[in-house]
C-alpha cells in the first residue's frame, strides 16, 4: 500500500474527492486507484472559520514502488510505502487448556479479556456483581428519576462497566506498538459501533450506541462456549501456599480455578477491602478531583469554529490543562459536547457525576470535568485505601450540600465564595440557562465539597482556560460536583508477567491501576488475555 499524508478536505466537501486528490499527488489516473483506505482524519481549526479536514489514506495501485519513486510530491506528502501486521492473538481455537479462568468484573478490560479468550477456546466465566445491560438500564433510569438507587446497579457497576453511561471515548495516549488500540476499534466495529472510529482523530461511539456493542460481544462470548454470570460478587478468594485456589461468590458460593482475573472497575470499593484483608499487595495512587462543568454548546462551537453555525460539523469538543501556583495539575477530562452530566452515585449517602453523551451530541449543553491532582501525600493516612477514604468524604459532603440531589452553582457565585468576595451566597447568580443533568439537583453553595487549595485550583484553571477558549469563565458557566472517580485511587501490584505475589491472580485494567479509559481498558484486558494464554494454554499459532 502507499501511504500519504496531509490531505486536505474543506470541512462540508463530499470524502468523494480524496480519491481525486489522492491520484493528483500521486500522479496517476483516479481509476487506477483500486482501494482507498482512510487511516486517519482530524479537523483543522487553525484558520478558522475556514475549517478543513486533514487525512491520511493508504492507496493500492499496481507497480506501487515505482509510483512513489516518480511522485515528485513524495516529502511533501510524506509519501510512503507501508505494510502493517494485523494483530494476532498467539492462540487459536484448537487450544486445550489446563484451567477455565475466572474473569471478575465484566468491564471493558473483564469483557476484552473474555472475549479473547473465547475465541482461543478457553470457555471464560464472568463474574459481574451488576445485571446485565438492559436491566442496568432500567436501574439507572430509575435511578435519575426517583433518586431510589441499586448499590449494585447503577452508572458504575453492570455490564460493560462505568464506560457504558459516559460519552464513549476510545482515545487513548497508550503507545500501541502491538496493535492492540487498532484491534479494539475493530472489535468494537464488528460488533456495531460505527465505522468512522477507525480512524477519526477522537473517535467515540455513544452511551446509546456502546450499550449494544457490549450487548453482542457478551452473546459472542457466550456462543464461544464461554460463561457471564450477573448479580455474582466476589467476596472472598480462595488461596494456598500462595496460590489461587478459586474464589467465593455472594458470600457463599466456591467456584475452584488456578486463574483469576481481578478486571475490577474503579468503585469496586467493596473489593479493595476484601484484597487488603487477603493481603493482596496494593497502593495509594494519585488521581484527580474537581468539579464538573457546564457551558452552551454554542459558545463552544463559537470559540472553537469561529462561528456558532457549524452545518455539517460536529459538535465541538476541548482539551485544555494549566498548572496552579503551587505546581498542582489541573485539566479537563471527559470532555461531552452536547452531552450531559450524570449523577453517578453507587453508594447511599454519597454523590458523584460524570459526563455522558448519545451518539448524535446534539444536547444544547457542553460538559467536561475540571479536575486537580490529588497524591497520597493529600490523604489522610499512608494506608493503601486512603484514597478510597478521600473520595468517600468528598462525596458525603457533596450528597449533604445537595441534600441528595446534585449540587450546582454559577462560576459567578462559585468564585466570589472562594475568594471571599461576598459573604452573600445566592448560588444562581449570573445563571442564564438550565443545566443539562440526568438527576434530580438543586442549586446551592458547593464550595465546602472540595479541600480550599482544590477550589483555588479550579479557579486559577477556569480563568487561563479562558485565554484559549473564549468564555469558558463567563459567569454563568455552571458548575457541580463532585468529580471524583477520575481513576482508581489504587493500584494492585503486579510483576513482569502480568501476576500479583499470589500466583494465578492477575490484576487488570483501571480498577486495578493499569488503564484510564475504555480503549486503555480493554488493550489491558487483552494483554492480561495474552499472559492468561501463555501460562495456561497448550498450544501456540
Amino acid at each position: 500500500m502507499i501511504r500519504i499524508h496531509q490531505i486536505k478536505i474543506k470541512a462540508g466537501q463530499s470524502e468523494d474527492c480524496l480519491r481525486m486528490k489522492a491520484a493528483g499527488i500521486l500522479n496517476i489516473n483516479a481509476n487506477a486507484i483500486r482501494k482507498l483506505h482512510i487511516v486517519k482524519r482530524s479537523l483543522d481549526a487553525r484558520k478558522k472559520p475556514e475549517l478543513f479536514y486533514s487525512y491520511i489514506v493508504d492507496i493500492e495501485t499496481a507497480d506501487e514502488e515505482k509510483t512513489v519513486k516518480r511522485c515528485k510530491n513524495a516529502a511533501k506528502y510524506n509519501v510512503m510505502c507501508v505494510r502493517e501486521q494485523p494483530y494476532r492473538f498467539p492462540f487459536c481455537r484448537d487450544t486445550k487448556p489446563v484451567t477455565r479462568p475466572v474473569i471478575v468484573g465484566m468491564g471493558p478490560a473483564g469483557l476484552f479479556c473474555g472475549y479473547f479468550l473465547a475465541l482461543a477456546g478457553f470457555a471464560p466465566l464472568i463474574l459481574e456483581r451488576g445485571k446485565d445491560v438492559d436491566e442496568r438500564q432500567k436501574d439507572v433510569e430509575a435511578f435519575w428519576e426517583t433518586g431510589a438507587l441499586n448499590p449494585d446497579s447503577n452508572v458504575q457497576f453492570g455490564e460493560g462497566g462505568a464506560g457504558t453511561f459516559s460519552d464513549g471515548k476510545l482515545n487513548t495516549l497508550v503507545k500501541d506498538k502491538y496493535g492492540r488500540n487498532k484491534e479494539v476499534l475493530q472489535v468494537l466495529v464488528r460488533f456495531g459501533a460505527p465505522e468512522n472510529i477507525l480512524y477519526d482523530s477522537k473517535p467515540h461511539i455513544g452511551t446509546d450506541i456502546l450499550r449494544q456493542v457490549v450487548k453482542n460481544m457478551r452473546m459472542e462470548i457466550q456462543r464461544l462456549g464461554g460463561t457471564v454470570c450477573f448479580k455474582s460478587e466476589v467476596t472472598d478468594l480462595m488461596v494456598e501456599k500462595g496460590r489461587i485456589k478459586g474464589v467465593v461468590v455472594n458470600g457463599s458460593d466456591a467456584i475452584q480455578t488456578e486463574a483469576v482475573i481481578l478486571a475490577i472497575g474503579h468503585s469496586a470499593r467493596s473489593t479493595f477491602a476484601m484484597l487488603f484483608e487477603k493481603n493482596i499487595p496494593m497502593e495509594a495512587k494519585p488521581f484527580a478531583v474537581g468539579l464538573r462543568v457546564e457551558h452552551s454548546q454554542k459558545m463552544i462551537d463559537e470559540s472553537q469554529y469561529g462561528t456558532a453555525d457549524r452545518k455539517a460539523l460536529p459538535a465541538a469538543a476541548y482539551k485544555v490543562a494549566a498548572k496552579t501556583k503551587d505546581g498542582r495539575g489541573v485539566y479537563s477530562f471527559c470532555m461531552c459536547p452536547g452531552g450531559y452530566v450524570v449523577n453517578a452515585s453507587s453508594e447511599p449517602g454519597r454523590l458523584c457525576v460524570n459526563g455522558m453523551s448519545y451518539s448524535g451530541r446534539d444536547g444544547d449543553n457542553a460538559n467536561s470535568a475540571v479536575i486537580v491532582t490529588v497524591t497520597p501525600e493529600d490523604f489522610s493516612s499512608a494506608h493503601p485505601l486512603a484514597g478510597v477514604d478521600f473520595q468517600r468524604e468528598l462525596e458525603e459532603r457533596a450528597f449533604c450540600a445537595g441534600n441528595g440531589k446534585v449540587p450546582v452553582q454559577t462560576y459567578l457565585s462559585f468564585s466570589k465564595s472562594v475568594l471571599k468576595e461576598n459573604s452573600r451566597i445566592n448560588p444562581r447568580e449570573g445563571a442564564a440557562f438550565p443545566p443539562a443533568i440526568k438527576g434530580a439537583y438543586d442549586f446551592t453553595d458547593i464550595t465546602g465539597i472540595l479541600p480550599p487549595d482544590i477550589n483555588r485550583g479550579i479557579i486559577e484553571g477556569m480563568e487561563q482556560f479562558a485565554k484559549e477558549i473564549r468564555g469558558f469563565n463567563n459567569p454563568d458557566t455552571l458548575l457541580c460536583g463532585v468529580e471524583a472517580r477520575t481513576s482508581s485511587p489504587v493500584r494492585i501490584v503486579r510483576d513482569e508477567n502480568m501476576q500479583s505475589s499470589v500466583k494465578g491472580l492477575y490484576p487488570c485494567g483501571e480498577g486495578a491501576g493499569y488503564a484510564g479509559g475504555i480503549t486503555s481498558a480493554a488493550m489491558d484486558g487483552i494483554k492480561i488475555a495474552e499472559a492468561v494464554a501463555s501460562k495456561y494454554g497448550s498450544n501456540t499459532n
